[in-house]
């Protein structure tokens, strides 16, 4: 790329345009028509515009808390009369270097009305130079691309026009098989369409090619699973029936159901690969202690993986209240205690069971006979950490779970390479919860409403986004608030958890509310999986806004776990944007995580779901994964076609494959680290 300006490469790289490739395949967000453009408004408006205008004047404002804005005003050239729009950037310094007066700008974005003005905030904005009336920058389908600090979209624009012009495109091959010629025109066609109806047909064939490229990572990734050995662990389930009949309920349905499941894998010769889905409170730890228990009956050993040293430690505590009386040994290992440090097997290849944390998969944990491997919240683990605790043991069977359910459109998407397991209802001995977002100004109605609540003897949660007070977020922090609840709540015993304190202190204040000594938690989100406190019935969560919606729903998920009615009162900015809102209504609505996952995929969009720390798959650039369904399902019958025919990819007309599929490992491997 030598004709990419040396001044403008450290920003490219920012971006992650790197290569030629990257630079091509960075496609634009959105297309303008800039023949003609929106006329100014004068009222408030539900959807985005865009305008053309000139610089009228501009101004750096102070605001309180050592905020910036910066404001421009402009008005319509065209000699119209017509009210000037006020553009304004907040704390974006850099943008006053961009905009001066009497530029000619593009603007993009939804028009407010504040008070007489007509105001939009952070527009997305193009300096117009003189002489582009005839140029790329002009034209009735003009591209306009995901941007950064240091490359504006303008020379985003120049720069690849120039490469679709200095390269020969039918020298890229396509990944789908004899379709070279058609991905050339789909790259020119996607960046610089001559009609809607080119564009359409390039986006809808790129997509095919992003979506093959992920469904042939996922289906060789399921073909070379099933080539690996296995070994069959039978079992009556005698140890489960002896677990059931000390417990005070009964399995759910589908719990029932997925213990099956489970039991048919671990009897086979065949490895088992299964993922077992389930909301908040469904019961999957139950499912996976079961998973153990025919695995320790069969004769081996097995280990659970938890993401954090709270969760390990409450597993570990849970199983040996509940396995002891059976005669299991149960041992934990998180690589936090001395007493822990000797290595694994403390016991030879004695049926155990093993908790632990990433501990479990460096030196000193040796299995001798492993058998099973759960991985709890497999989210939080990435698919390299799995991989070494899978080939530490003998043919282990492997079972991951999560709590953050995956929208029944994206699990062949995610997960075609595992078989899927999903806890469809709760136990009934589950309370009820009832949410409510409210303005950070109701806080005195918030405490009294805890008061009450603490004086019938139930405990509380109460999570904030930041451990410490930052200079660059307006957010609240726990280790700031915590003498302001003491004082409010006096006399209930108040505590502080956060993820930076040592481990023996954090396992301590969790002791302390476990058993009810202290009644009221200030936390982050280190609480965020795996805690569970029955007598804990309200949550108090400060500045929601700043938590994903699927992460709002796990905070929620620690309440709820006793007989009591709980409560989540979901506390947020007064001038909280609307998109914002619409996110906490969302949970005001419903409880159902799959309902919620959908909603958060509508809200953000998939984001980095195919991120390829997490799944090994690359993320999503221009496909989306639910308008495009069909051209999912179309990729995905052709990358199982075409490994059918050919397993091993040996064929030359597949040595491309062989050779994408080889380094996409490679990158995998180094993104994990």
């Amino acid at each position: 790329m030598e004709w990419v300006p040396r001044n403008r490469l450290p920003a490219l790289h920012r971006l992650g345009l790197v290569t030629l490739a990257d630079l091509l395949g960075h496609y634009p967000r959105r297309y303008e028509d800039r023949t003609r453009f929106d006329r100014f408004p004068d009222e408030e408006h539900s959807a985005a515009v865009c305008l053309h205008g000139i610089v009228a004047r501009t101004a750096m404002k102070f605001l309180p808390g050592r905020r910036r804005m910066f404001e421009v005003v402009m008005e319509n050239p065209t000699g119209i009369l017509s009210q000037p729009v006020t553009c304004r950037w907040f704390n974006m310094p850099f943008v006053q270097k961009m905009i001066s007066t009497h530029d000619e700008i593009v603007v993009y974005g939804r028009p407010k009305k504040r008070g007489r003005l007509i105001v939009i905030d952070h527009p997305e904005f193009e300096v117009i130079e003189e002489g582009a009336a005839q140029s790329v920058h002009m034209r009735d389908i003009t591209p306009v691309y995901p941007a950064g600090d240091g490359v504006p979209v303008r020379a985003l624009r120049e720069m690849i026009h120039t490469a679709l012009e200095s390269t020969d495109l039918e020298a890229i091959p396509s990944l789908i098989p004899d379709a070279t010629r058609q991905k050339a025109g789909a790259l020119r066609a996607i960046h610089f369409p001559d009609s809607e109806e080119v564009r359409s047909t390039a986006h809808a064939f790129l997509v095919r090619e992003e979506f093959f490229a992920i469904q042939l990572l996922i289906h060789a990734r399921r073909a070379e699973w099933l080539l690996l050995p296995g070994a069959a662990k039978h079992s009556e389930g005698k140890l489960l029936g002896q677990l059931l009949a000390r417990l005070p309920f009964s399995l759910t349905d589908s719990q029932t159901q997925v213990i099956e499941e489970i039991r048919r894998d671990l009897a086979s010769p065949r490895r088992m690969n299964r993922l077992l889905q389930g909301d908040v409170g469904a019961g999957k730890t139950l499912v996976a202690l079961a998973a153990m228990l025919h695995t320790v009956e069969a004769g081996w050993q097995a280990a659970i993986m938890a993401p954090t040293q709270i969760l390990a430690e409450q597993h570990h505590l849970g199983f040996k209240r509940l396995l002891e009386p059976l005669g299991i040994e149960v041992v934990l290992r998180t690589g936090s205690r001395k007493e822990e440090a000797k290595p694994l097997p403390l016991f030879g290849s004695k049926p155990t069971i093993v908790v632990g944390t990433h501990a479990l998969l460096y030196e000193g944990s040796e299995f001798n006979n492993l058998g099973l491997v759960v991985i709890d919240e497999q989210h939080k683990f990435g698919v390299l950490q799995r991989a070494r605790l899978i080939e530490r043991g003998d043919t282990p069977d492997v079972l991951v779970m999560t709590a953050t359910p995956i929208p029944r459109t994206l699990t062949q998407t995610l997960y075609g390479d595992l078989d899927v397991s999903i806890l469809k209802h709760k136990p009934a001995n589950r309370g009820i919860i009832q949410t409510a977002a409210r303005p950070s100004t109701k806080m005195p109605d918030v405490v009294e409403f805890v008061r009450k609540h603490l004086g019938n003897g139930r405990q509380v949660y109460i999570v904030y986004p930041l451990v410490e007070e930052s200079d660059k977020l307006s957010a609240k922090a726990a280790t700031a608030e915590i003498e302001r609840w003491q004082a409010l709540l006096a006399p209930a015993e108040v505590a502080l958890l956060h993820g930076r304190m040592p481990p023996d202190e954090k396992e301590s204040v969790m002791a302390a509310f476990r058993d009810g000594r202290t009644k009221v938690l200030i936390a982050t989100t280190v609480i965020e999986v795996g805690v569970d406190v029955p007598n804990a019935n309200m949550m108090i969560v400060e500045n929601a806004e700043r938590f994903g919606l699927a992460q709002l729903h796990q905070l929620r998920g620690r309440i709820g776990r006793g007989e009591h009615k709980s409560y989540c009162i979901l506390l947020h900015d007064p001038k909280v944007p609307e998109d914002a809102l619409e996110k906490l209504q969302v949970l005001e609505q419903t409880s159902d995580g799959f309902l919620i996952a959908e909603a958060d995929l509508r809200l953000r969009g998939p984001g980095d779901l195919l991120g390829t720390a997490q799944t090994g798959l690359p993320p999503v650039k221009i496909g989306d994964i639910f308008r495009d369904r069909d051209l999912m399902d179309e990729a995905s019958d052709l990358a199982k076609t075409i490994l059918k025919d050919d397993p091993q990819l040996q064929a030359p007309a597949h040595r491309h494959l062989a050779q994408h599929l080889a380094r996409s490992a490679a990158k995998l491997a180094a993104t994990s680290g």
